[in-house]
């Protein structure tokens, strides 16, 4: 199954950890697109999916793909991490650039919000081993989650202008901030890749730090 760019995405509709300030990244656009993204849309987009504390002191930005293997080595340190911090706010953006199906697991998890189960398709998704993932096999992964598959599929097609909408803004935010791949991760006021729990704690340390004039 062929790789995809990001543009067919949009038409169509790294592993070492980095840090980059954002306000570098917002900066180097290509075109005018990328002039146009904002970084309130990028923390604030009120269509995407919003996890751990909402009022939390530092924010994530997870951009996704549920093809990618190293999004799915990430995903339990990531979770660990908002947990147990608990004054982490986590926004996902599907980022879907990987392979055909990841369009197709990025709007099954958002149509999945709006019965209020986004996380549990995103966590189900995450699960699936390995990488270019069946259309079959996310389908079945987000049944045995126990989420309404007739509410899903009606979501699906109510909010299809809405979800390809919100996936279109990702993937320009992705171009104007020059993402190599997946995962990609905006930590307070920086950008990185795949990390393990103690990564994303040295991290989320240094945005605080960052965020309060210390560092």
């Amino acid at each position: 199954m062929p790789l995809l760019n990001r543009r067919t995405v949009i038409s169509a509709l790294g592993v070492a950890a980095v840090l980059v300030p954002i306000s570098a990244r917002l900066a180097i656009g290509q075109d005018a697109g990328a002039a146009s993204i904002t970084r309130e849309m990028i923390l604030n987009d009120p269509d995407a999916p919003i996890g751990g504390n909402p009022k939390g002191d530092v924010t994530i930005v997870a951009y996704l793909d549920y093809n990618c293997p190293f999004c799915k080595k990430s995903t339990p340190d990531l979770d660990r991490i908002v947990k147990e911090d608990g004054k982490i706010r986590l926004v996902y953006k599907d980022w879907p650039i990987l392979f055909p199906t990841s369009i197709y697991g990025a709007q099954l998890a958002l149509a999945a919000k709006y019965q209020g189960k986004y996380e549990v398709a995103h966590h189900a998704l995450m699960g699936i081993p390995g990488h270019g993932i069946s259309e079959t096999a996310m389908l079945a992964a987000i049944k045995a989650a126990g989420i309404d598959m007739t509410r899903l599929q009606a979501d699906m097609k109510a909010h299809a202008a809405d979800i390809e909408a919100l996936i279109k803004r990702n993937m320009a935010q992705g171009d104007a901030m020059g993402f190599s791949g997946t995962p990609t991760f905006l930590v307070g006021p920086f950008q990185t890749s795949t990390l393990d729990y103690k990564g994303f704690k040295q991290v989320v340390a240094d945005a605080r730090a960052r965020q309060s004039g210390k560092k």
